[in-house]
């Protein structure tokens, strides 16, 4: 009966998280007042009005999209390369994306003038983000379109991630105590950086990518059966493998610019819908994949304000807890078939 109604029953969880978002937080506020600030903003506290409007309504809306897009990004990766283990960091765009913001923060100072103009704070780390993964990006699809195979593809993305690694270790080396810091909060990950004012275009930019993904749910199937008979049915390969390189990445590089690089999302959700409904065809993959990445993010979100007035915990100190289990489960599975 779950599995048959597994769509529903995701959907009923966001809801039920996302109210929860709005409703908890590290300031307590009343339910009541909540739904006043929501729907009759004139007669709500202005203070309260701020803190629903301005931090938890967008927080809430940047967990949910971003969840979704590193789940699906992370499912992209899986099918693609054949590999349970594959998640969005394996082709190193979030080490782009990384190698970006080290730069700016360890190198820079955090500041950069271009044309007369000086860019600095949070404008600068998402430029500098999104560029490095660009950069990487791009990097990756002319290798694609170079090499055939797609074990060949997915090295050149490890060692792309190993230097791009030694290179942030080198800036760490030289920066000053301030730029290390920085950079090490921002490597922790956090759904607050989207306001209100972002987050049209955020919604815009994952939205593009999630409704690109849904359009190759088909050849996407055909590649679980192997590139060659993918081949046979009429799939161009390696054109497929551009496009989902492609999404995966910009899936990838708009989180990990916004919110930073947030591990084991991609990694672990694939395969908990896999479990949920004990199917691989994409069709039905795909829609509850992105629920569940934004359930899994939502329920993250909603567990980093258990400390209360001590302070708001870091994504990337709590994705682990969901995802190691989910990898040692695949490992031992796997044993269990051999």
């Amino acid at each position: 009966m779950l599995r048959r109604h597994s769509l529903l029953f995701s959907f009923v969880v966001l809801l039920l998280l996302a109210v929860a978002g709005l409703l908890l937080g590290s300031v307590h506020l009343a339910p009541a007042d909540v739904l006043t600030a929501l729907f009759d903003t004139a007669e709500a506290d202005p203070s309260t009005a701020f803190i629903v409007w301005q931090s938890r309504l967008p927080q809430v809306c940047t967990a949910l999209l971003s969840g979704a897009a590193l789940a699906v990004s992370g499912l992209l990766m899986q099918t693609l390369f054949a590999n349970p283990l594959a998640d969005p960091g394996i082709l190193g765009v979030n080490s782009g994306a990384a190698l970006g913001v080290a730069l700016v923060m360890l190198l820079m100072g955090g500041s950069a003038e271009a044309g007369g103009f000086v860019l600095s704070g949070y404008l600068l780390t998402i430029l500098a983000a999104l560029a490095g993964a660009c950069a990487v990006t791009l990097l990756l699809l002319a290798c694609s379109a170079l090499l055939r195979g797609k074990l060949m593809l997915l090295i050149t993305g490890v060692m792309v991630s190993y230097v791009v690694s030694s290179a942030i270790s080198l800036l760490n080396f030289y920066a000053t105590e301030q730029g290390v810091q920085s950079y090490i909060i921002w490597g922790m990950g956090n759904f607050g950086g989207v306001n209100l004012e972002r987050l049209p275009a955020y919604a815009l930019t994952i939205f593009a990518g999630l409704t690109g993904t849904m359009l190759l749910c088909k050849p996407l199937n055909a590649l679980l059966l192997g590139d060659n008979y993918a081949g046979n049915l009429g799939v161009r390969v390696r054109r497929m493998r551009f496009w989902v390189l492609l999404l995966a990445s910009w899936l990838t590089a708009a989180v990990t610019a916004l919110c930073g690089p947030i591990a084991f999302v991609g990694l672990a959700v694939p395969h908990a819908a896999r479990l949920l409904i004990s199917t691989s065809d994409h069709r039905r993959l795909l829609p509850l994949t992105a629920l569940w990445g934004a359930n899994t993010a939502l329920l993250c979100l909603l567990i980093t304000y258990l400390p209360g007035e001590r302070g708001v915990l870091p994504i990337n100190a709590l994705t682990p807890v969901i995802g190691v289990p989910v990898v040692m489960y695949i490992l031992l599975k796997g044993r269990k078939g051999a």
